[in-house]
């Protein structure tokens, strides 16, 4: 028995084999959760899934320990897919069906993922990008997060969409965000901060021993492509334009952030109860730009489409999970997994006892593929939206850039069929040779679209001016009354 134990112990300090989850239970195990999202960053924005112009070494060594996604899909642009994690449910049916036109706002009879977190006696900080409603009531501090820090509306400088009036001239430096119930002035690059605040809340909630949930959730490499120069530098002097070069130096950014959050978990010993997770939120944008004044395209993991596209370039993203001596190392999970999963899966891992009156979850507990990746795991149809109707034209965009997504098909714009299994970059279209399968796609995506109609909440709501955006009146009162107080996180 002495012996068993002692090998048994040697495989969970190695991290061999893919059973290395059943060394610790996973439900109710109540692991430190750090959720990392990036912004527009894509399958072919990384060194480590075939970019060979952009270097990212610490997200690709944490895709080599980690159990890796191998088919996640999300949604084909930002707040659906942020509203689908932090309420479990699929977009349109939480009320979020675009990023603008006040379409980006979570239903508010949502018991959201935070809030299912401080339930279970979690702390929870949300670090960058919320998008998901700029009004009080909407805003994360009401939704469940103790610790904010975020900028306003889609993006840092979308001032006409919401976002503080000063950051049109200061972009992506030196921004003014809303820290808790405080507008503040900070420094340096807002990767930075948004690594630098989220790290020193980490470390408070560390020491004291209390489980935490922190979400940074990042605007960059969302446009406008701005990075620091000394990373657009590299790029620069091999002849790229100046938004490829800002577009590949925030991703190198992100990467040099996202190494120092792992060397710092590390060295406050947090690795062993802290579930790391690296994702995007959607597809690459700025597919293509210049070198030496040539038109060239950019690497995207040969998948068709990027951003706000309904082929597997818009929704099919990285997600790798990494949980020291608990998780698998370099484990693949071929399933169909989506963000919707996150949810019932993290709440799951936190032993969350959820409210008996909530709003149906649509999603899977990740929970049995990451013990097993090769887990039973029934097939699904997921449907995708882009949603970018204009006020009054819902009905006439019902079949324009959507998408139903099974383990084997993807039937885009209620016409065309693509056998993901054996074409994943969806060069043949296969409708004719399966008139069955394209049947039964579409009545189900027809089905699905008339169940989602009565909760588009926020539909053909009046156009905001610039300065009625809730977050311009409330920097413009504040600014008045008290001033606009500089701010930074503890240093570590």
């Amino acid at each position: 028995m002495k012996n068993m134990q002692m090998i048994a112990a040697a495989l969970v300090a190695l991290g061999l084999g893919t059973g290395i989850a059943d060394a610790k239970s996973l439900a109710g195990s109540r692991p430190n959760i750090v959720l990392v999202m990036t912004d527009d960053q894509g399958m072919g924005d990384f060194s480590c899934m075939g970019n060979q112009v952009v270097k990212t070494p610490n997200i690709d060594r944490f895709h080599d320990t980690a159990v890796r996604f191998r088919d996640f899909q999300v949604s084909p642009t930002c707040a659906p897919t942020r509203s689908a994690i932090m309420s479990g449910r699929a977009p349109f049916k939480n009320g979020v069906t675009h990023t603008i036109y006040q379409r980006e706002r979570m239903a508010l009879d949502a018991f959201t993922l935070p809030q299912a977190m401080k339930s279970a006696g979690y702390t929870t900080g949300i670090f960058g990008k919320w998008h998901l409603g700029d009004e009080e009531q909407y805003l994360p501090g009401s939704r469940g997060f103790d610790e904010v820090l975020i900028h306003g509306a889609g993006g840092i400088g979308q001032v006409g969409l919401g976002d503080f009036p000063p950051n049109k001239e200061n972009l992506y430096f030196d921004n003014v965000l809303l820290h808790n119930d405080t507008i503040v002035k900070t420094k340096g690059f807002c990767t930075d901060l948004f690594f630098q605040s989220g790290l020193a809340w980490i470390k408070k909630q560390n020491a004291a021993q209390q489980s935490f949930f922190a979400y940074i959730s990042l605007n960059a490499p969302h446009a406008p492509l701005v990075a620091p120069e000394r990373y657009k530098k590299r790029f620069l002097e091999l002849g790229y334009d100046d938004g490829t070069a800002g577009r590949y130096g925030m991703i190198e950014n992100i990467d040099d952030n996202f190494g120092r959050l792992m060397e710092k978990l590390g060295e406050w010993n947090a690795l062993e109860n802290t579930l790391v997770i690296f994702m995007t939120d959607n597809g690459a944008t700025h597919l293509s730009g210049k070198l030496n004044g040539k038109h060239v395209k950019h690497f995207n993991a040969n998948l068709r489409g990027g951003k706000n596209s309904p082929s597997e370039g818009g929704t099919h993203v990285p997600a790798f999970w990494s949980w020291k001596g608990v998780l698998g190392e370099g484990v693949d999970v071929e399933a169909l997994t989506a963000h919707v999963d996150i949810y019932q899966t993290l709440c799951d891992l936190a032993d969350v006892k959820l409210p008996a009156k909530m709003q149906q979850l649509d999603g899977r507990s990740l929970l049995p593929l990451l013990k097993d990746p090769k887990a039973a795991w029934p097939d699904r149809e997921l449907f995708v939206h882009c949603g970018r109707w204009n006020p009054g034209k819902r009905d006439d965009f019902k079949y324009t850039k959507c998408a139903v997504r099974t383990e084997r098909w993807r039937f885009v714009n209620n016409a065309n069929l693509y056998d993901i299994s054996n074409d994943p970059s969806e060069t043949t279209d296969v409708a004719d040779a399966h008139p069955e399968v394209v049947e039964q796609l579409r009545k189900s995506f027809d089905k699905w679209w008339e169940s989602v109609l009565p909760m588009m909440v926020n539909e053909d709501l009046p156009k905001v001016a610039p300065e009625d955006m809730p977050l311009a009146i409330r920097y413009n009162k504040q600014l008045k009354e008290k001033g606009i107080p500089d701010w930074a996180p503890d240093a570590l």
